[in-house]
């Protein structure tokens, strides 16, 4: 048998032997490949463009994945992070076509640049830049909270880190501080295990919602057991919404392990749908009691004995499935926002609190990092500012220095509106003797370098009097600018050491400034123009309002909220309240 095979393996190879002498079978010959025209093709498939790396760790890994094509031949591809070359190539399989993915374990907190650079046999080089971002590690805002989702374009726990088992096809839209909020849709929501609420027998939620009244019923967040009906109300709790008329409904249902109890507030727990606004709600169970808040406003209240969560597996968002049905309760295409479950009861004042943190449209914590934490930009660092860890109101505080300020493009933070107010912390140093605080102004043309334009825009500011500063506001209605001064009621004691805190509201009728919680200026003021106004500086005049020497300020700064709106004195006051 062997024989036989060696037989024919010989008779095959004189075959071709001799085809290819009688000329049956062509010689292999080169083809020209014709010109290089064009240089490499890149495209980058992740991370995508904007894209936030989210994980509680300090040092994070990524994935890139990337592909290069060249109409010839590619000589070589690099990565490149943040203008270094992490890893290069130039052994290619298929010398046209180059598909790869590299994971890179070193990712730090902050922005960064991929590079992937292509270069082929002509030298024809391109380059694809992505820029991404690693959050910093998520540490609860409020006590008591065990979950968070902010939505942002991922369906994601953020105490966790762990991701939604998402259910039909939910999308996003906008949020309600920028950024991206969920999007509800017919037979879609979002659920996660029971566990994430870490078993509490206390319970509070609060978020945002744009009511859509497409669907005329609708369960919004939902703890149930399964049963044979769908409607077992005996254990978890359910809140929901029902059409009453024209208006939206909303009310909670809880069990305590033998039977229910509605907190149902009639006419006063009523919603006007599709208008657009965000409203707030937030519900709280406790071991005695119930109560429903909307709008930061108490809607029912009533005595209630303990939830039992016994047979409860799962959390179900925006929707009354997959276990409370029975009633037609399903998903909501209304949109939600800034989610976040609490083990504890919420009182009133921490419920108010989180409504207006979660209205601010900028936000800076100084948390060792420059950032502004509701649009994800870096702050522009000018001269040495640096951190006092651990002593400010608030873990970190910003530390001022000579010719050392902050500041932020307008095209990248939403801070303009016909309405501005401004809430901080400062520790006030007298060194310099009088400084920029918070500055927004157009460029001076005229004295480039003594920049005093105040026809829009606003400063705030402080100057010396006698042994105290004294803390001034100045803002420009687009022709004019007006002063609110308010003299020894606004002097403070530079030599304390202690936390002071600053606000004020523009509004379109007048201007407040408020020290330590006390309006101490109140003047009439037509609106703020914002003509010109392309810089936020912060802790200097610089560089549009040095007129007067109005320079950097080396005093502390902590917690800075801006608000496209007019804070009340009440706002003000939770604010405070918030650092004390």
């Amino acid at each position: 048998m062997k024989t036989y095979i060696k037989l024919m393996i010989l008779a095959l190879t004189l075959l071709v032997v001799n085809a290819c002498k009688d000329g049956f079978i062509d010689d292999i010959s080169k083809v020209d490949p014709g010109d290089d025209e064009s240089a490499p093709e890149v495209t980058v498939n992740f991370p995508p463009e904007g894209y936030e790396l989210q994980t509680n760790a300090a040092i994070a890994s990524i994935t890139f994945d990337f592909e290069v094509r060249d109409d010839i031949e590619i000589q070589s591809v690099a990565l490149k992070l943040n203008g270094t070359e992490i890893v290069s190539y130039s052994d290619f399989k298929d010398y046209r076509v180059f598909t790869e993915t590299f994971e890179y374990n070193e990712v730090t907190t902050g922005n960064h640049i991929l590079s992937v650079e292509a270069i082929d046999l002509e030298g024809q080089t391109t380059t694809v830049d992505v820029n991404f971002a690693k959050s910093p590690p998520y540490v609860p805002e409020y006590e008591g909270e065990v979950f968070y989702m902010p939505f942002n374009n991922e369906f994601r726990e953020m105490n966790t880190l762990e991701l939604a088992t998402s259910v039909g096809m939910p999308g996003y839209t906008d949020g309600i501080q920028g950024g991206t909020a969920y999007q509800g849709a017919a037979d879609s929501y979002l659920t996660f295990p029971i566990s994430i609420l870490g078993g509490a027998t206390e319970l509070s939620a609060s978020f945002w919602m744009k009511v859509d009244n497409s669907m005329d019923r609708a369960g919004i967040l939902v703890v149930t057991p399964p049963s044979d009906n769908n409607n077992d109300r005996s254990k978890g709790f359910r809140f929901f919404r029902e059409a009453s008329g024209d208006m939206q409904r909303f009310k909670l249902n809880a069990g305590n392990g033998t039977s229910d109890t509605w907190f149902d507030g009639a006419d006063a727990a009523d919603v006007e749908p599709n208008t657009g606004e965000w409203n707030h709600f937030a519900f709280s169970i406790s071991g005695t009691e119930g109560v429903v808040y909307i709008n930061g406003e108490v809607v029912k209240q009533g005595s209630f004995d303990g939830i039992d969560w016994t047979d409860c597996a799962e959390i179900a968002i925006m929707s009354g499935a997959p276990n409370w049905t029975g009633w037609n309760h399903l998903s909501d295409a209304s949109a939600m926002d800034e989610l976040r479950i609490f083990n504890k009861a919420l009182t009133q004042d921490e419920i108010h609190t989180i409504m207006l943190k979660e209205q601010a449209t900028f936000y800076m914590d100084f948390d060792g990092d420059y950032e502004d934490m509701i649009s994800g930009a870096e702050a522009t660092v000018v001269g040495a500012p640096s951190f006092d860890y651990g002593t400010g109101v608030k873990g970190d505080a910003y530390v001022g220095a000579a010719d050392s300020y902050l500041t932020f493009s307008t095209d990248d933070i939403d801070v303009q509106d016909s309405e501005f107010s401004a809430s901080f912390w400062v520790n006030i140093n007298a060194t310099p003797d009088r400084a920029g605080i918070l500055t927004m102004g157009p460029e001076d043309v005229d004295n480039p370098d003594a920049q005093n334009n105040r026809t829009s825009g606003f400063r705030f500011f402080r100057e010396a009097s006698g042994d105290m500063q004294r803390f001034k506001l100045n803002a420009g209605n687009g022709t004019a600018d007006s002063w609110f001064d308010g003299a020894a009621a606004a002097d403070v004691d530079p030599t304390t050491g202690n936390w002071v805190h600053m606000a004020f509201a523009i509004s379109s009728t007048e201007a407040r400034v408020y020290i330590d919680g006390v309006e101490v200026k109140q003047g009439d003021f037509t609106g703020i123009d914002w003509t010109g106004c392309d810089i936020l500086s912060i802790m200097s005049g610089a560089p549009r309002f040095n007129g007067w020497g109005h320079n950097s300020d080396e005093s502390m700064m902590d917690e800075l909220y801006l608000f496209n709106k007019a804070l009340s004195a009440e706002e003000i006051t939770i604010l405070r309240a918030d650092g004390l």
